[in-house]
């Protein structure tokens, strides 16, 4: 054999090793990051579990409660809120000319000359 056929078998040899250890270095990476999302997926179902009992027992207490207290629904028995500008106005103050701003006049002075 000829030493550049010898140089040509070693390279494409290394290159083929190469390649066999790069792709089950990359199936070893990517088998990790699957089990970490199981492992995810299942800490979310532990939480939403957890929350959904605090629900179920919110639920229960809000019915205890509601047998133990009356509760009644008080917003049919308030004023409706006016809606009409005479409606809101009425009842207040009239301004005085003494607290009304100069127009034109120096910042700070109050006398409204310049």
């Amino acid at each position: 054999m000829s030493r550049a056929s010898k140089l040509t078998l070693l390279g494409t040899s290394a290159f083929a090793l190469g390649t066999v250890a790069l792709v089950h270095w990359q199936q070893q990476a990517e088998k990790e990051a699957m089990h970490a999302g199981v492992i995810r997926d299942m800490e979310q179902q532990r939480i939403k579990r957890e929350r959904q009992l605090d629900f179920e027992m919110q639920r229960e207490l809000e019915a205890e409660y509601k047998k133990i207290q009356t509760v009644r629904d008080v917003t049919d028995e308030m004023d409706p809120v006016p809606t009409k500008p005479s409606a809101l106005t009425q009842g207040l103050p009239k301004p005085s000319a003494a607290s009304s701003i100069p127009v034109g006049g120096a910042i700070g002075t109050g006398t409204g000359e310049k």
